[in-house]
């Protein structure tokens, strides 16, 4: 637990969101939870969709940024034959399709396309913003307007049987901004019909998982370092954690990097100080300065 000041709690929490709930509707109700109004998350849940959220309070919503790029992996079920307004099961049904006889085999071979580095359109169903307004408000509004295909990366796109022939469990991992409803659409277009994506469940975001996730009733305030946990970190003598702290432009071979940048730079205590990230000039600079006083973790 992170040390709590006049200021509010510093920390970081794991939610397993609900269904029902917007991303925003957990915050919201953290912010009365934990008595602060610094509250944010990384990685946009659609409401229907439950799982893993991370979630920043006080001063480590600055370090979500680090968060947001992080690997996900989802699981749910793609149903073939039926497309969706929404691509989702939330949706208006727009287009079915005859699709029995369909093979495990062929919906495996057409996952494999949709592997590796593809390009995907987002839906219109979605927060991503363009010309200034969110695709969801634009759709609420009956308007569509063209997206342009984005460069995402599914590393892994495992399909299974279910008991319904028609409905197939999938896995999914991938990088950030990928759409999973998008992928479940794609793969209904390959196998020459159409198909919608039900009960999405994010299990992960990096090394954040359901194992460690709590309610939104009752969450667990974690320490700041525990957000940047999944990039290279670098622990520093406490006469190098005074000039972190205050924020000092630093030689690489003052911290003693190692892995790819941002570094987050822990005093030798544990605590998160700062995340440092490379300057113009090869030297290193604070992108976030956490701890500014000894002894704190935030």
């Amino acid at each position: 637990m992170s040390r709590r000041r006049a200021g509010g709690p510093d920390g970081v929490c794991i939610i397993d969101k609900p269904a029902g709930w917007t991303s925003h509707d957990v915050v919201a109700k953290l912010r009365g939870v934990l008595g602060t109004r610094r509250v944010g998350h990384a990685g946009t849940l659609d409401p229907d969709a439950t799982g893993v959220l991370v979630v920043g309070v006080g001063r480590v919503t600055r370090l979500l940024r680090f968060v947001t790029p992080l690997r996900k992996r989802y699981v749910g079920e793609i149903v073939l034959g039926v497309e969706t307004s929404t691509l989702d099961a939330a949706g208006e049904v727009v287009a079915t399709h005859d699709m029995v006889g369909t093979t495990l085999a062929a919906a495996r071979e057409a996952a494999a396309g949709l592997t590796g580095d593809i390009s995907q359109v987002p839906p219109m169903v979605s927060a991503l913003k363009v010309g200034g307004r969110r695709l969801h408000e634009l759709a609420r509004e009956g308007i569509e307007v063209e997206r342009e295909a984005r460069p995402v990366t599914v590393h892994r796109f495992d399909l299974a049987a279910t008991d319904d022939p028609l409905v197939l469990r999938a896995d999914v991992e991938c990088s950030s901004g990928t759409y999973v409803r998008s992928l479940a659409a794609d793969l209904g277009h390959a196998l020459g019909g159409g198909a919608h994506l039900r009960d999405l469940r994010r299990t992960a975001i990096g090394s954040f998982t359901l194992d460690g996730a709590t309610t939104v009733e009752a969450p667990v305030l974690l320490s700041p370092a525990t957000a940047v946990r999944d990039l290279s970190s670098v622990t520093v003598d406490e006469a190098t954690a005074a000039l972190v702290r205050t924020g000092r432009v630093l030689d690489v071979a003052d911290l003693a990097l190692v892995g790819d940048p941002p570094w987050p730079v822990l005093a030798p205590d544990g605590s998160l100080l700062a995340v440092y990230e490379p300057t113009a000039g090869g030297r290193v600079k604070p992108a976030v300065v956490v701890s500014t006083t000894p002894g704190t973790d935030g």
